[in-house]
């Protein structure tokens, strides 16, 4: 179904893909595994004749027998691709329903058998919903859900589980894993690799260092072996922050998608809040952000009542809490460089000249490992993944009290993952961790708070929570349905869930 034989693609002053070769069978997964800015998407792109502007292009790409190229690209509805970032092609003034009913029209899919297998509802409400109205993961599955109509041979999926919590992670790895046509698969979770990829393509710098169907079993090069085994360290005991005064408490926290929440955390603290897609976890951190306006309820940072509208948010404030978006590519003005938009925070909010914000960025980029020629880049010549890092260091740079990290570490390999975590663990502010990620939470957090349908169900030590949870929904997201719990310390890995929870 597909053959790519001596690809290379090479932009002015870099090589992107240098000679990369793979096949996949037809109704066969193939994954592609490597360090964010590895060639993935690239090489994923070239399936469908897409190159970045002013490439040169050598070697043979094919699909379904045809040859592939940008003059001639594969048929409409040969090949479906699903984004790491899906807004990127969500129209935002279009209806959900409107476009996928003008995709139906033109391939002939049901919208409603599409909506189904992408585990979202068929409602009138929802259909009537804009995209910026969707959770990040609810997006996620809806351009699965657009994929799904055109009938695809051939699925190309860059981190189609990125933004999810378990069970929906296991219900979208299901459905991939059913269709029965050839899938590429992008993807940075290595338990997802292994669940649903009948061979492994290794890439590191354009390059293929390694591929076969038992790579991550048995890696035999010391960088696939580097992907397998990375894990974050634990996080070091800690004295009792509890003792001390709060440094954020929100009361009585209301919106259209929250209930009467009530949370703090100290100074110092690392809190993981935790949920399923479209529970409202992202809706609360940005309100505390001063991202949204809220209509009950407060939100005090060291005793002093922050404004409910965004608008009346002053430097200062915006300055002591910061933000790191999941969709880091949206948060960028993709006409300038990075390092110009990094520096822009501590110019802003901290009144630094140009010049010496400039080298503190420069600095702060460094430090997450975007060396000087990538920071001088705009935002569309880097990876999801390093994006994600540079966003990052723009926070930072704010030299907050709070610092909010909306599934930061989804779109990061496994190494890069380990050494964001690690550098996290070592700030000296207060942490909000939303995350999908369970093992993500038991490494970095002191505590979890679990969100479902817009109320806080659980909420304490993380050790406690994600070890004994006490509530249905916390049980089904650490997989802990009717079974022994584990040991203290042990850090829930996520499996497929198959025991129903309440949506």
């Amino acid at each position: 179904m597909i053959d790519v034989d001596g690809l290379t693609v090479a932009v002015p002053g870099r090589t992107l893909l240098d000679g990369v070769g793979l096949t996949l069978p037809a109704a066969e997964t193939l994954a592609l595994v490597g360090a964010s800015g590895s060639g993935k998407t690239t090489t994923a792109l070239a399936l469908l004749g897409e190159y970045p502007p002013g490439a040169r292009v050598t070697g043979r790409v094919s699909v379904a027998g045809r040859e592939v190229t940008p003059a001639q690209p594969p048929p409409p509805g040969t090949v479906a691709f699903i984004p790491q970032h899906p807004s990127a092609v969500l129209n935002p003034v279009l209806r959900i329903g409107t476009v996928l009913r003008q995709v139906a029209a033109r391939h002939g899919g049901d919208v409603r058998d599409a909506l189904h297998r992408a585990r979202l509802p068929g409602d009138r409400a929802f259909l009537r919903r804009f995209p910026h109205q969707l959770s990040g993961g609810q997006q996620q599955r809806l351009v699965l859900a657009h994929a799904l109509l055109t009938g695809p041979s051939v699925i190309v999926a860059d981190e189609p589980t990125t933004g999810q919590d378990a069970v929906t992670r296991a219900e979208v790895a299901a459905e991939l894993s059913g269709l029965g046509v050839a899938v590429v698969l992008l993807s940075h979770d290595l338990d997802l690799v292994r669940e649903l990829a009948d061979r492994v393509v290794v890439l590191k710098d354009g390059r293929v260092v390694e591929s076969g169907p038992a790579v991550l079993d048995a890696p035999r090069s010391d960088y696939a072996r580097a992907l397998v085994t990375a894990r974050p360290r634990a996080a070091a005991a800690r004295r009792d922050l509890r003792a001390e005064p709060p440094l954020l408490q929100v009361a009585g926290l209301g919106t259209e998608v929250l209930r009467e929440v009530d949370l703090d955390a100290a100074r110092g603290e690392r809190l993981a809040v935790v949920g399923r897609s479209g529970s409202g976890k992202t809706t609360l951190a940005r309100c505390i952000a001063g991202l949204r306006s809220w209509t009950s309820g407060t939100v005090r940072l060291a005793g002093r009542p922050l404004p409910r509208s965004p608008r009346r948010r002053g430097r200062a404030d915006l300055a002591r809490v910061q933000y790191v978006f999941q969709d880091a590519r949206a948060s960028f003005d993709p006409r300038r460089a990075v390092v110009e938009q990094v520096a822009r925070t501590a110019v802003r909010l901290r009144g630094r000249t140009a010049p010496a914000a400039r080298e503190e960025a420069f600095a702060s980029l460094a430090s997450l490992g975007l060396d000087h020629q990538a920071a001088l880049r705009r935002p569309d010549t880097l990876s999801g993944g390093e994006l994600q890092r540079a966003a990052l260091a723009r926070a930072l740079l704010a030299r907050p009290d709070v610092l909010i990290c909306d599934e930061i570490t989804s779109g990061l390999d496994p190494v890069t993952q380990a050494e964001a975590l690690d550098l996290l663990t070592g700030l000296d502010l207060t942490l909000i961790v939303i995350s999908h990620d369970l093992p993500v939470a038991a490494r970095i957090a002191d505590r979890v708070a679990v969100v479902h349908e817009g109320r806080l169900v659980e909420h304490g030590p993380s050790g406690q929570v994600l070890n004994h949870p006490s509530h249905p929904v916390t049980r089904a997201l650490t997989g802990l349905t009717g079974e022994s719990s584990r040991a203290a310390g042990d850090p829930p890995r996520p499996r497929t869930v198959h025991s129903e929870i309440p949506r």
